[in-house]
């Protein structure tokens, strides 16, 4: 535990699990209040949030509906006055092979888009206004490799990676002095895909560093970003060095 953080208020998407849950686990223990989101998960959700203590709060919320990403930012500023730190760490996908375009459906690209590319964008949107009150405000977006390397669960979701890549750009050339990074993982050894057996053998046979990334690996690059005040624009790529190889 360490007070490096404290005073300090951080929304964090999609963090019941995997790298949402550890980023919010390390930026409590750095002193910050957190507040945990995700869509779907109520119960490991509102689980993260008791588990992290007084300091932490759980909202509910899919942000690629309007109306949750505004009560997130209001139960957030209700709870804690403001916030300085947003973590756009929710998305949705599902495996669709790049050369099948019969399977990636209407409705599979557009859910992707709503959430990973509409939602992010739009709660940002709503965030900007109380973080140009915060003495360091910064946005860190969750991307992919997927945005930068032609690879990803689907085409759709690494079209919206490297729509969110592009967007965290524009927005840290535009919106200073909020600091707008991204980090760019691999793949990551989570819940999610604890299966794909095939696909971390391929990735620790390729990667010069030899394994798949942890949730810890990237919550640890989420807080390099948060607390450099002299960065952004920049795409933090945390894959042990896969892209070097592809």
């Amino acid at each position: 535990m360490s007070d490096e953080l404290a005073g300090r208020v951080a929304i964090v998407t999609g963090s019941s699990s995997g790298i949402g849950e550890a980023t919010a686990r390390r930026l409590a223990a750095l002193g910050a209040s957190v507040v945990v989101n995700s869509a779907t998960s109520v119960e490991a959700g509102t689980a993260v949030a008791e588990s992290l203590g007084e300091r932490a709060i759980y909202v509910q919320g899919d942000i690629s509906d309007p109306e949750a990403c505004q009560a997130l930012i209001d139960a957030t500023v209700d709870r804690f006055g403001g916030f300085d730190v947003l973590v756009n760490n929710a998305g949705w996908t599902t495996v669709v092979p790049h050369d099948d375009l019969d399977a990636l459906t209407d409705e599979i690209f557009r859910r992707t888009f709503e959430v990973n590319v509409f939602g992010t964008w739009d709660l940002t949107r709503r965030a900007i206004p109380v973080l140009r009150d915060a003495d360091d405000p910064c946005i860190v977006n969750v991307t992919s490799i997927a945005g930068v390397r032609p690879v990803g669960s689907s085409m759709a979701y690494a079209m919206t990676k490297a729509a969110l890549n592009h967007m965290t750009v524009l927005l840290a050339k535009s919106y200073g002095p909020i600091r707008v990074n991204a980090v760019a993982p691999g793949l990551v050894a989570t819940p999610w895909t604890s299966t794909w057996d095939a696909q971390h053998a391929s990735v620790a046979a390729a990667a010069p560093l030899g394994r798949s990334a942890t949730p810890d690996d990237c919550a640890e690059a989420v807080l390099a970003l948060v607390r450099n005040r002299y960065t952004t624009g920049e795409i933090f790529v945390v894959d042990g060095g896969l892209t070097q190889t592809l």
